[in-house]
């Protein structure tokens, strides 16, 4: 699997295979000021991960992969499969993930950060969601 990985970095094109790849990723300045208003307010502050984020990612182009070992179809040895959702290594998988958690932030009443994009806001009474 890590070699199939590996083909997608040297076989992507830019402008070919995908039009953009670049997703924001939270600056360290940011991620500290928040920590230091959290703590300054007396805030709880929770995280979360999700597992295999960039798998959750709709792509924007037709992308197409081979046959992995172990899962080639014996009919159809030659035939290739059309991914329905980002794959890890696609140069396209960061910016498809953060399109998708962006739209369902937005659609739960999140506003964006106008100069950290990465950052989320919503009130909820006294309740702050960041």
């Amino acid at each position: 699997m890590q070699e199939e990985i590996h083909e997608f970095e040297r076989l992507e094109e830019e402008g070919i295979d995908f039009e953009e790849s670049f997703a924001p990723v939270a600056r360290l300045e940011a991620i500290r000021i928040f920590l230091a208003f959290a703590a300054q307010k007396n805030m709880v502050v929770y995280k979360m991960d999700v597992k295999t984020a960039f798998l959750n990612g709709n792509l924007r182009e037709e992308v197409y992969v081979s046959q992995p070992d172990g899962f080639v179809d014996t009919d159809n040895p030659n035939h290739v499969y059309k991914l329905k959702k980002a794959l890890y290594g696609l140069k396209q998988a960061p910016r498809a993930w953060y399109d998708m958690l962006s739209s369902f932030l937005l659609s739960q009443d999140f506003s964006k950060g106008s100069v950290d994009l990465t950052l989320f806001i919503r009130r909820n009474g006294n309740d702050l969601l960041l």
